[in-house]
């Protein structure tokens, strides 16, 4: 399995190089530490300011664990709804969260949903269908007038983004649309579980309270874009702000606090919620004239140049996608 991940990443690193992280973001610093047993796999995270709202990877009913600041669980939100892969969580501004179903390791499902639950803990489920086949995917992004975006996990750096054609249906199926593209480049920011590959690998995703700000993260990054007009389509095609998030095991969490901060989180029970103070403030807004304004950030999305061009020989990108996929989808357990 590691050769094949490392050949993985050699061939991306040879078409991308590796990005510089941006001069200006913090390190992260320890916010607190999830000991609770019961959120061993961490995977979605969503902030109000006061408390966290933490879900797990997978999981056989749906949970949402309200943590203080102190990582330490205040309460639980269930219900008996039984999810297939639950990766991801969003929170919109009347307080009603929403469950990414959508990881499909083994690109088997036939539908994907998103789940949504009220403040009161009522669940309604809203099954979706893509127009292409099957994703896995593992980001969500609510912008502020409440249309979802999901962002696919791709192991060639360029993640596949999807929202719905019209509004959602209970139970559904509604159809989903292509609607854009987000090119993540290699780094050499240490972590994951599948080394150098998991740099662009996209795991998680968030929005800022206003809506003005959008992150997607993979295994070892984070990327800031500047979201002004609350359109995240547009904002994933600026270029990002890259903030290095070292050191997580498995880093799949992300979240902004209401002043910005951004968080995140790794699964594995005792790892910490590190924070990185004003986050949200070193997106980049663009110009006057709406084009994406210049920036000393580097590996996003659009056509700056800065994520991963189609590969020069198509043999090695399908041998890649093929044996490295092999190879991933053993490392992550079978949810649902």
């Amino acid at each position: 399995m590691r050769w094949v991940v490392a050949l993985a990443a050699v061939v991306v690193a040879l078409v991308s190089g590796p990005v510089p992280a941006s001069a200006a973001p913090a390190a992260p610093e320890p916010l607190c530490a999830v000991k609770d047993s019961r959120i061993g796999e961490l995977s979605g995270l969503v902030s109000d300011g006061s408390k966290l709202y933490a879900i797990n990877d997978g999981g056989t009913k749906v949970q949402v664990f309200v943590l203080g600041r102190d990582c330490k669980v205040q309460k639980v939100m269930s219900d008996r709804t039984d999810p297939f892969d639950v990766e991801d969580l969003a929170r919109t501004s009347d307080g009603t969260l929403w469950l990414s179903d959508t990881g499909d390791n083994n690109k088997g499902r036939l539908t994907v949903a998103l789940l949504e639950m009220s403040p009161a803990g009522k669940v309604t489920v809203h099954r979706l269908t893509y127009p292409d086949g099957q994703h896995d995917t593992e980001a969500l992004i609510m912008d502020k007038s409440g249309t979802p975006y999901l962002i696919t996990k791709d192991i060639l750096g360029e993640a596949r983004v999807y929202r719905p054609q019209g509004p959602l249906a209970s139970p559904g199926p509604t159809n989903l649309e292509k609607v854009g593209t987000v090119k993540i480049a290699t780094t050499d920011t240490q972590g994951g579980p599948v080394g150098a590959i998991g740099s662009v690998l996209v795991t998680g995703g968030a929005s800022s309270a206003d809506g003005t700000v959008v992150a997607l993260r993979t295994y070892t990054d984070a990327y800031v874009y500047a979201a002004p007009d609350g359109d995240v389509l547009a904002a994933l095609q600026r270029t990002p702000v890259r903030i290095p998030l070292p050191g997580e095991k498995q880093g799949e969490a992300i979240a902004f606090d209401p002043d910005g901060t951004l968080l995140s989180g790794s699964e594995g029970v005792g790892e910490p919620i590190r924070a990185v103070r004003g986050a949200a403030a070193l997106a980049v807004a663009p110009s006057s004239d709406g084009k994406p304004a210049a920036s000393s950030a580097s590996g996003g999305s659009g056509s700056d140049g800065g994520g991963v061009p189609v590969l020069p020989a198509a043999g090695i990108a399908v041998a890649v996608v093929g044996l490295g996929w092999f190879g991933f989808s053993r490392l992550r357990r079978r949810r649902g």
